[in-house]
């Protein structure tokens, strides 16, 4: 790390010791223009890839996924059965790699853990409060908490929009702060609930919010309301992450979560992560897919290219 990014760090890091200081911060960074954001994910969106370069996409896409399920209706066998689709996600052909995490509820972690300890694939719970984020401080942490010492290595908390909103951003800033810290060891995903965020400047501001209180990756949302990810708000968390790493040497993660559910949306988006942070970012520890959807027609896909025969969507097991 460069001396000037040093600096610049340790400046950062002084932001969430004053409302005001982290107030003027966040509003003093420059505005999306948003038509241009539009347009520019609209232009990268229409970007074609073939043969080749298209099986490898799909497999990178396929390491990238989390495979999520956060329904009311989860039971045991339910995660095992998708943990043991994460490690193997195509039982018929081994050269298909597996997927980056397994997602899941944390009452449901223990159960997951039993499938995947030692494989590789990273174990995911939200927490603290999801989706809405409603609930006293400690109960958030005991959330967290209870997550890791069951055996997640991932945690995906939620900021409280409410406060971001109302621009308290320091309470914000050290909500985020304390469950890292309940994190101990496992890296934690800050959802930043996009859709709820209403305008591209408060994606911007969260992004950078959730950066620099310690955030190991930034996701857009919790899949559970209307607006979940799009390209052009991930365009814009994605130029955050690039200055962040500029400003001050530590690079961090991105996950769109959310709506994504086709091979080709998913090639968007790497094609944006390309060109706009670079081939740095094109790495399941950098990039992720919040999603369950998604995997199936990926491996569709995938048959096609390799075998030739599109396979029908019912022949993969259904998520």
């Amino acid at each position: 790390m460069t001396a000037t990014a040093t600096s610049a760090r340790s400046d950062l890091s002084e932001l969430g010791r004053s409302e005001t200081a982290l107030r003027t911060f966040l509003h003093g960074l420059p505005g999306v223009d948003q038509v241009g954001a539009e347009q520019r994910a609209a232009q990268l969106g229409t970007r074609s890839i073939k043969t080749t370069a298209k099986a490898q996409a799909i497999d990178l896409a396929i390491r990238m996924v989390d495979l999520t399920t956060l329904e009311g209706a989860d039971t045991p066998g339910k995660v095992r059965a998708l943990a043991a689709k994460a490690l193997r996600p195509d039982p018929a052909d081994p050269s298909c790699p597996h997927v980056g995490a397994v997602c899941v509820y944390p009452a449901m972690v223990p159960h997951v853990a039993e499938v995947l300890r030692g494989s590789g694939v990273h174990l995911a719970s939200v927490a603290t409060a999801f989706p809405s984020g409603q609930a006293p401080l400690e109960i958030k942490l005991a959330d967290t908490r209870a997550a890791v010492e069951a055996g997640a290595d991932e945690i995906d908390m939620v900021i409280n929009r409410g406060a971001f909103l109302a621009g308290r951003y320091s309470e914000v800033h050290d909500e985020i702060v304390a469950t890292k810290d309940a994190c101990g060891d496992a890296h934690l995903k800050v959802i930043l609930e996009t859709g709820e965020l209403a305008t591209y400047d408060n994606v911007r501001r969260a992004s950078w919010l959730a950066m620099l209180a310690g955030g190991d990756f930034i996701k857009t949302s919790t899949g559970k309301v209307p607006v979940a990810a799009t390209l052009p708000v991930t365009l814009v968390m994605l130029e955050a992450v690039r200055d962040f790493r500029a400003a001050t040497g530590r690079q961090v993660g991105v996950k769109p979560a959310g709506g994504i559910k086709t091979t080709k949306d998913a090639i968007k988006y790497l094609v944006m992560v390309n060109e706009t942070v670079g081939a740095d970012w094109l790495d399941p520890d950098w990039f992720r897919f919040g999603a369950s959807s998604l995997l199936n027609d990926l491996l569709m896909q995938r048959t096609k290219l390799t075998t030739g025969v599109y396979p029908g969507p019912d022949y993969f097991t259904l998520d």
